[in-house]
C-alpha cells in the first residue's frame, strides 16, 4: 500500500552545514532553491536569522528575539538554485555554521481568502509549506495560507513592531485559546491571538489590531515528510518513542508544561549516528552544547534517552515539528531503510 507522495524528504527540506568565510560565500549543496533559510552560528553567540524569498535577501528576522525586521546588507544577499549566498557578516558566515532550508513554490501569488486583507503567498502544497505576508488594517481578521488543507502549524511575526513583536505558535497540540512563543521559554499561555479557533484548509485568524506588516510560516503534515504532534515524557532512560513514520532529518520540540523549558532543535548533519545530543535552541543566542544523550532518530521516529527535563521529564507534555531524512515506506509500499 503507498504510504507517501513524497519518497525523497530532501528535494523539500534539507540541513546544511558550512565553514564561514568571512567574505562573499555562496553555499551550494542544499539540493534545491530555498525559499526559507534559517541560519546559527554553532560556535558563538550571535542572533539566529531567518530570511525568506518572499520578504526578500537582506530582510531579517530574529527567532530569539522579539526584534522588527532588519536589513542586513551583508548577511544573506542572494537565494540561489542551490543554497544561497552569504556577506561578509560574521553571525552568518563565520565560523561553523548551521542553516536549516525548506522549499516553497516557484513564485508568489495572492491569496483573497478570508475576511482581511489579501496576502501574498508562496506555496507548495505537496510539501505543506507557505510564507505568507500581509500588511495589517486595524482589525482582528482570518488571513488566507493557500495550502490546500488545514494548518497543523503556524508562525506568525510582526515585522514591524519591535518590543512588543512575539514570535506566536499555533500547533495542533495546543488548544486554540493558548499560544507558544517561539522566542521565549513560556509555557503554553491562554492568549485570544487565535481568535480560539482552529486553522482551516484555507485560512488562519490572527487577532491583532495592529497595522504593520506581518509574515507567517504556516506547515500541513504530509505522510511520510512531516509530523507535527505531542508526546508525554516518562522520567526513564529508555524514554518516549515518538512514532513519525519516517528517519527523521530535523525534530523541534518544546515542553509546554514548562515556563523554563528552551525550544530544542536536533537535526541529522550536526548529529550524524546516534546518540543525538548537539542542541541549539531558538529562543537564545546560544552557542551549540552538547546534551544527556538526547535522541536516538531512527528509521520511523524518535525516542528519547535520557531523563533530561529538555526532553523526558515524567508526566509533562512536549510538542513537536519533525521533517523527514526519508520515509519509512515510500510511495510503492516498499521499505525504504533497514535500520
Amino acid at each position: 500500500m503507498a504510504y507517501t507522495t513524497i519518497d525523497d524528504p530532501t528535494i523539500y527540506f534539507n540541513t546544511k552545514l558550512f565553514s564561514g568565510t568571512g567574505s562573499s560565500n555562496s553555499v551550494t549543496g542544499v539540493g534545491f532553491a530555498p525559499n526559507f533559510v534559517w541560519l546559527k552560528k554553532r560556535n558563538g553567540t550571535p542572533n539566529h536569522f531567518l530570511f525568506d524569498t518572499v520578504r526578500g535577501v537582506q530582510k531579517a528576522l530574529n527567532s530569539n528575539q522579539n526584534y522588527a525586521e532588519s536589513t542586513q546588507s551583508n548577511a544573506l544577499t542572494a537565494f540561489g538554485s542551490d543554497g544561497f549566498t552569504v556577506g561578509s557578516d560574521g553571525d552568518v558566515n563565520g565560523g561553523n555554521m548551521v542553516s536549516w532550508n525548506w522549499k516553497a513554490g516557484s513564485g508568489t501569488s495572492t491569496n483573497t481568502a478570508g475576511n482581511g486583507p489579501d496576502t501574498t503567498i508562496n506555496v507548495n502544497q505537496t510539501a505543506g509549506f507557505s510564507i505568507v505576508t500581509w500588511t495589517g488594517n486595524g482589525d482582528a481578521h482570518t488571513f488566507g495560507h493557500g495550502l490546500g488543507a488545514n494548518a497543523d502549524v503556524v508562525i506568525v511575526k510582526n515585522r514591524g513592531s519591535g518590543s512588543s513583536s512575539a514570535w506566536y505558535v499555533n500547533h495542533i497540540s495546543v488548544a486554540n485559546t493558548k499560544t507558544l512563543f517561539l522566542n521565549t521559554t513560556a509555557a503554553e499561555t491562554t492568549n485570544g491571538i487565535w481568535g480560539n479557533s482552529a486553522p482551516d484548509s484555507t485560512t488562519f485568524k490572527f487577532d491583532t489590531d495592529n497595522t504593520d506588516n506581518f509574515v507567517a510560516y504556516c506547515f500541513a503534515e504530509k505522510k511520510g515528510y512531516s509530523k507535527f504532534g505531542s508526546y508525554v515524557g516518562n522520567g526513564n532512560v529508555s524514554g518516549s518513542y515518538i512514532h513519525l513514520g519516517f528517519k527523521p532529518a530535523f525534530v523541534i520540540m518544546k515542553n509546554t508544561d514548562s515556563a523554563t523549558a528552551s525550544w530544542g532543535i536536533m537535526d541529522n548533519k550536526r548529529d550524524s549516528f546516534n546518540v543525538t545530543s548537539k542542541r541549539l535552541f531558538t529562543n537564545t543566542s546560544g552557542a551549540e552544547t552538547t546534551g544527556n544523550n538526547d535522541f536516538d532518530l531512527l528509521s520511523n521516529g524518535f525516542k528519547c534517552r535520557s531523563t533530561s527535563g529538555f526532553n523526558n521529564t515524567s508526566g509533562q507534555t512536549y510538542i513537536f515539528m519533525a521533517f523527514a531524512e526519508s520515509p519509512f515506506v515510500s510511495s510503492s509500499g516498499v521499505p525504504t531503510t533497514a535500520k
